[in-house]
């Protein structure tokens, strides 16, 4: 896969003597604690380093305070890093003049924040237009463009409406249409549907999901909502006091939690959500020398699709099920004790 965002080794210190403070940290091993009494100095972002995949949506989560959403403003440094790198495209930002790093802001990358922040003296589509306006487009094309966003985010019609005319959900993607609009190539989100009711934020992450397919935008989406990231996100990072405790796919992160921090976050998600079918599969040949050969009349499956769907197919045959890969090949077979013995690991794990 090839790379497309580069965190390395990212401090954040917050406080006048920040550097001396990173510098006792990392030489003298002080703690947090001791770095606030002796230097008068906040660890925000502890040591990051991961890489985002092209097209990948790369969730970073954690409770309140563990240095998420500080990290995801050093990617357009609208916070400036105590030390690390940050590499975009193969390019150091932290190398960036200013014309440069305005380019990066205005062009490639799209911003989505908690707080909708729309204008309310703007009309939706004037509010959705503004990044094209701010580089310059001609009102023509820069409406044309805004219209063309407002129908992919399922809006048409409400164009010339004002921001207090709009639920909250509407208002949401009205933020998330003006960061598609200048069409960036990134898209940084920070607990986007966080402030929406539960029904609401369901049915944005679905539309979200659908657009990302369409347009194949990388995306940084922060969370504090496990659920949400298993949903969204292709991969998760797990943050706390400022560190990255764990990276990996949600079913990596579900069934090998690396610690008890983890493990506690991931408990209440069902490995019915996240367990795929290449997971537990055991080779077609294996099966065949057990219990001969397959019947025709398998029910088949795609080697991402999760336990819950494996369980339901199973039922309506009540036979062992063929894997597909993404070519459509056969890859592999799981039984119905293969499906017993993911649900009941799951159990013991609980």
């Amino acid at each position: 896969m090839e790379t497309a965002i580069q965190i390395q080794n990212v401090w954040k210190i917050f406080g006048n003597n920040s550097k001396e403070a990173l510098d006792a940290i990392q030489n003298k091993k002080i703690s947090k604690q001791e770095a606030l009494e002796k230097y008068n100095s906040v660890i925000g972002v502890s040591n990051v380093s991961f890489d985002v995949n092209k097209g990948e949506i790369f969730c970073v989560m954690g409770l309140s305070g563990s240095g998420k959403s500080t990290l995801v403003r050093h990617i357009n440094r609208l916070l400036e890093p105590t030390s690390g790198k940050i590499l975009i495209n193969d390019q150091d930002v932290m190398q960036f003049d200013k014309d440069s790093l305005q380019e990066l802001r205005n062009k490639k990358i799209g911003m989505v924040f908690q707080n909708f922040a729309l204008m309310p003296h703007r009309s939706v589509l004037d509010n959705i237009a503004m990044p094209l306006e701010i580089r310059g487009v001609s009102k023509n094309d820069r409406l044309d463009a805004a219209n063309k966003i407002l129908n992919i985010v399922e809006l048409q019609g409400w164009g010339n409406k004002y921001a207090h005319e709009l639920s909250g959900g509407m208002q949401q993607r009205v933020g998330l249409a003006r960061a598609l609009a200048a069409d960036p190539e990134f898209l940084l989100m920070d607990e986007p549907f966080s402030a929406l009711d539960p029904l609401i934020r369901r049915q944005l992450q679905s539309e979200f999901i659908k657009l990302s397919k369409q347009m194949k935008k990388t995306t940084v989406f922060i969370t504090h909502d496990l659920d949400e990231a298993v949903r969204v996100g292709h991969r998760i990072a797990i943050m706390r006091d400022g560190m990255v405790v764990q990276i990996g796919t949600p079913e990596e992160i579900v069934v090998n939690p690396v610690d008890e921090y983890v493990a506690d976050f991931v408990k209440g998600i069902s490995r019915l959500k996240v367990v795929q079918a290449k997971t537990i599969m055991q080779s077609i040949k294996d099966y065949e020398n057990k219990f001969g050969p397959l019947d025709n009349e398998s029910e088949t499956v795609n080697e991402n699709d999760v336990l819950s769907k494996l369980i339901e197919t199973s039922i309506s045959k009540d036979k062992p099920i063929i894997v597909l890969s993404k070519n459509n090949q056969k890859m592999g077979v799981i039984s119905q004790s293969d499906l017993l013995k993911a649900v009941v690991e799951g159990n013991d794990n609980e």
